[in-house]
């Protein structure tokens, strides 16, 4: 267990967070600029152009808002408008496999919860390598996982 991080850790998609919010903060410097330009505009498109933008904002923001926080307590999952904090116990698995969009998480009640946090997109060595490491925290700290159940990325 010497080679397991220490707690609290966050996973989280840092390259896409980055591309996310990069982008996000792009769309609203520029879409601004554009409208305070534009001096056919009045003031209420002005605005709409303002507001459309903080929009288009405020859903990249929620789109980078997904993280896995494991801590003493266990697991913590925040997904796009949702978190749920699961007990070490409640994970009886820790699944991401070749084309899975991110980590699924299989439950004690017999559910699946998918943790957004761990994602393979642009950045797939890293997923793997946290999958790994989440497992390996699930199975010291919680019910161990049966054999034989791993994800295919692992050799």
């Amino acid at each position: 267990m010497s080679d397991l991080p220490s707690l609290p850790i966050t996973f989280r998609p840092a390259r896409t967070r980055a591309v996310l919010l990069t982008a996000g903060a792009s769309i609203l410097v520029v879409i601004t600029t554009v409208a305070m330009l534009l001096e056919q505009l009045g003031p209420g498109e002005k605005l709409s152009f303002i507001f459309t933008a903080a929009l288009l904002f405020g859903v990249l923001l929620l789109l980078s808002r997904p993280k896995v926080v494991a801590d003493e307590s266990g697991v913590t999952v925040v997904n796009i408008v949702s978190r749920r904090h699961l007990d070490w116990a409640e994970i009886l698995q820790v699944n991401l496999r070749p084309g899975d969009p991110w980590v699924f998480l299989d439950l004690s009640d017999g559910t699946s919860l998918p943790a957004l946090g761990i994602q393979p997109g642009i950045a797939k060595q890293r997923a793997i390598e946290d999958a790994r490491t989440l497992r390996a925290l699930a199975s010291a700290r919680g019910i161990r996982e049966p054999e034989g159940h791993r994800d295919e990325h692992q050799g």
